[in-house]
């Protein structure tokens, strides 16, 4: 029974008091003056902080959906996985037709690194546990999730870091964690260490990632988001040998 409106054709924006929205053009919502709630139609809402021009003390809500949370949570097990059990390693061996083992990994001496506990966060975590990995979970506000070592505040990052062989972002793009994948970063690492990202590309500094694979430091890296999409043909992400690009398909969200 209620009245839907669509763009381009507002009407009288004083009439408008719920806004659902992806990616509106920067000003519209500032526009509305009577707007009470803002609808993100995805589970991500940097496409509502980036606007310079958001009304501040309106509620956000952002979709929360079963399907997208199973999605990502098959596509990071699937690459942590894959980098686990050395896919990549029987994959080469395969195509050159040799017969190559590797002693098979203890799983419950690997820690995985999931950053951002959010609805998505929290059931990949719980997921990677249920496998027989360590997992510790690292938010900006405490979280209790069993059997999932969970801490908090950016002084903790530096130690989870350094006690993972694999991390997974899954975080929101805000201001404080837009290029948190960056040298520094990925120097607290463990050598040896493998990073997946299916959350937003702006979260990883490019150039320090390749730096980081191209000397050894990581491992490799399972990247499914980008700061431009789709990917640039010339970007080094396509042929580098330690990086599996995927083209943004882990989850709709």
């Amino acid at each position: 029974e209620l009245e839907m409106r669509y763009l381009p054709d507002l009407g009288d924006a004083s009439d408008i008091v719920a806004a659902l929205v992806w990616r509106p053009p920067p000003g519209l919502l500032a526009s509305l003056p009577n707007l009470k709630l803002i609808h993100s139609k995805g589970a991500g809402i940097d496409h509502l902080s980036s606007d310079p021009d958001l009304p501040a003390g309106i509620p956000v809500v952002r979709l929360v959906d079963r399907s997208a949370r199973l999605l990502m949570t098959q596509y990071v097990v699937h690459a942590a996985l894959s980098h686990h059990r050395h896919m990549d390693h029987y994959g080469a061996a395969q195509a050159e037709g040799q017969w190559r083992q590797l002693p098979p990994p203890d799983t419950e001496k690997t820690t995985v690194a999931v950053l951002g506990l959010g609805a998505l966060g929290q059931d990949t975590a719980r997921m990677l546990s249920a496998l027989g990995f360590r997992v510790i979970g690292w938010s900006r506000r405490p979280k209790d999730i069993a059997d999932v070592e969970c801490v908090h505040g950016a002084g903790a990052l530096p130690s989870v870091l350094g006690q993972s062989q694999i991390v997974v972002c899954l975080l929101a793009l805000t201001d404080e964690t837009r290029g948190i994948i960056d040298a520094r970063t990925l120097a607290a690492l463990p050598r040896g260490a493998y990073v997946i990202n299916p959350a937003r590309g702006a979260h990883v500094v490019d150039e320090d990632l390749l730096a980081a694979l191209d000397s050894g430091h990581i491992a490799g890296a399972a990247l499914d988001v980008f700061h431009d999409e789709p990917l640039a043909s010339e970007h080094r992400f396509w042929s580098h040998p330690k990086v599996v690009v995927t083209p943004h398909i882990s989850a709709d969200a």
